[in-house]
């Protein structure tokens, strides 16, 4: 008896996370229908018009507009912006400086120190651990 081989798909709003890109600002039809893992796999290796210019221009999803900007998504959310953000409107951010973006900015930095003092730490503890097997 044969196995029949099905494609796994994925819903349109994880193809588009997926690709980095706001599904509300794709085609219809990209929207509409589920998209299968080849589909995704030839979108991010060819991308369409319309993926390049998303990717580009925006609009982006919180994610991608929190990177951008050098924080988190829950500082995106304590300074207002719950919507998607064009890179026109990232960029005017970045030139304005408003006083929560600075002060987001400045958490994240703390968080990235925090976080690489700790892994420093456990790699010493660890190669504590090994030096002390090897004894």
């Amino acid at each position: 008896m044969k196995s029949h081989q099905t494609a796994q798909t994925m819903k349109p709003a994880t193809a588009a996370k997926k690709l980095g890109v706001y599904l509300e600002a794709t085609p219809a039809e990209f929207r509409e229908g589920a998209v299968s893992r080849t589909q995704l796999d030839e979108l991010q290796a060819n991308p369409p018009e319309w993926l390049r210019e998303l990717r580009a221009n925006g609009p982006h999803p919180r994610p991608v507009v929190a990177a951008k900007l050098g924080i988190s998504i829950s500082g995106l959310a304590r300074g207002g912006v719950t919507e998607a953000l064009t890179t026109e409107e990232i960029e005017a951010l970045k030139q304005e400086q408003p006083e929560w973006l600075v002060k987001e900015r400045a958490t994240q930095a703390e968080v990235r120190k925090e976080g690489a003092r700790i892994k420093k730490r456990n790699a010493e503890r660890a190669a504590d651990q090994d030096e002390d097997r090897r004894s």
